[in-house]
């Protein structure tokens, strides 16, 4: 039993090699071929679906600030009515 323990003991003080860490600028060069294989994966809209969600999304602006902007007056009107 003895000899178990010390037969453990003296692979653990063995050395391990150590494995080298990427530098910084392997680090960038790795981050962008990343990068750039993720960015072929992604299904890119159509140039009609871009215009088809720009006037969507500029239309939702307009009808929101045209609601603040009455809600803005009713609460002005409401406002003028209780100074009187």
């Amino acid at each position: 039993m003895a000899e178990e323990i010390k037969k453990t003991d003296a692979k653990s003080a063995e050395k391990k090699p150590v494995s080298k860490k990427p530098g910084f600028f392997a680090k960038i060069k790795n981050f962008w071929k990343e990068t750039k294989s993720e960015v072929k994966k992604v299904v890119w809209p159509s140039p009609k679906q871009v215009l088809n969600n720009t006037l969507i999304v500029i239309a939702v602006v307009v009808m929101a600030a045209v609601f603040i902007g009455v809600v803005d007056a009713a609460f002005k009107f409401l406002a003028g009515l209780l100074t009187l």
